[in-house]
């Protein structure tokens, strides 16, 4: 007998989503898996056993409503975000359900908050984009290290990877993905300069001092949602940028029995408040895996019927941010606040 759901997975099979569906039903989640491939939802649901697939197109309203229909949450982790986040967010807000992503993209991102906001807030929804490693765990980070603020003069967001093995999605997007990209400069959205500027930047150990190139994620969007700052800077490592580049540089590998690869990442962020400084880092293994539990924590909160707020949310305004990240420490990050 098929499960009653509680939430919907688009992109249930691919390499992020995957991650997802383990986390949430580690949890003890009812799911149902969605995306386009239908051999590949069957597959995934037969390795779970008792979970239900709903084959859908972002193309077809009729089958994204079938996939939504008795879910209460509509988690979407199939990229390009630019073509998937606007119908599947039109869906959710047809079914009632709730809504999240895991967009690195700045344009998806800030187009979610444009287009969708007050129909979210109408609907009694609440919508998180970029709810990843690129944007909710930098979001989440500098919420924390503001604090008790009313504002801050900088940020800076330190990125370092010791590698980056894009999956097959990640590549896609970047092809998709042209848009100039944002910094926060004098308190609003300015274009990055082109070239982007470069810089070191001391990161904690292993990685030590690394030069590093400005390159905002969707972070930026998030943070200028609700954060007061006059300055806002996205850093990251050169090492990875040369993988990313690569089109020889093979998908990601698992090292353990989880899945996850061996790669190993810190987030620094660096806030200043006149002559106050203060520090916000997480550090942890594989980029794309540890995705996963930041948007299960999420889900589960969301659902969890105490957020009272409604309409397009940025993690760190929606979330108590310290006890957010300490939620998911020391088993999927490392903190150090």
């Amino acid at each position: 007998m098929a499960l009653t759901p509680i939430a919907t997975v688009f992109g249930a099979y691919g390499h992020t989503g995957r991650f997802i569906v383990a986390e949430l039903r580690k949890r003890g989640w009812n799911l149902v898996l969605s995306g386009r491939d239908a051999g590949r939802l069957s597959a995934l649901a037969a390795e779970y056993r008792d979970l239900e697939a709903r084959p859908a197109s972002v193309d077809s309203p009729e089958a994204l409503d079938r996939a939504l229909a008795g879910s209460s949450l509509i988690i979407n982790c199939a990229g390009p975000f630019l073509d998937t986040a606007e119908p599947i967010l039109a869906a959710a807000l047809r079914s009632g359900s709730h809504y999240l992503d895991v967009t690195a993209e700045q344009a998806s991102a800030a187009a979610t908050y444009e287009r969708f906001d007050k129909s979210a807030r109408d609907a009694g929804l609440i919508v998180i984009p970029a709810m990843g490693f690129y944007g909710g765990l930098a979001d989440l980070l500098a919420t924390t290290a503001v604090g008790e603020w009313a504002a801050a003069d900088e940020i800076r967001i330190g990125i370092a990877l010791d590698s980056w093995r894009p999956t097959l999605g990640t590549r896609k997007t970047g092809q998709r993905n042209k848009a100039r990209r944002l910094i926060i400069a004098n308190g609003g959205l300015v274009p990055l300069p082109d070239p982007a500027p470069t810089d070191s930047w001391k990161f904690p150990q292993p990685f030590g001092t690394q030069q590093v190139v400005e390159l905002p994620f969707s972070e930026t969007i998030l943070i200028a949602r609700h954060l007061h700052v006059s300055a806002l800077h996205t850093y990251l490592n050169i090492t990875p940028l040369k993988d990313l580049r690569d089109p020889a540089t093979p998908p990601p590998a698992p090292a353990d029995e989880t899945g996850r690869s061996a790669q190993i990442f810190i987030v620094d962020v660096v806030v200043k408040n006149g002559s106050h400084t203060r520090r916000a880092t997480a550090r942890g293994r594989d980029i794309y895996a540890v995705t996963a539990p930041l948007v299960a924590e999420a889900a589960q909160r969301i659902l969890g019927g105490s957020i009272q707020r409604r309409g397009v949310l940025a993690p760190g305004e929606v979330f108590d941010a310290p006890n957010f990240l300490r939620a998911l420490a020391p088993q999927h990050l490392l903190l150090e606040i």
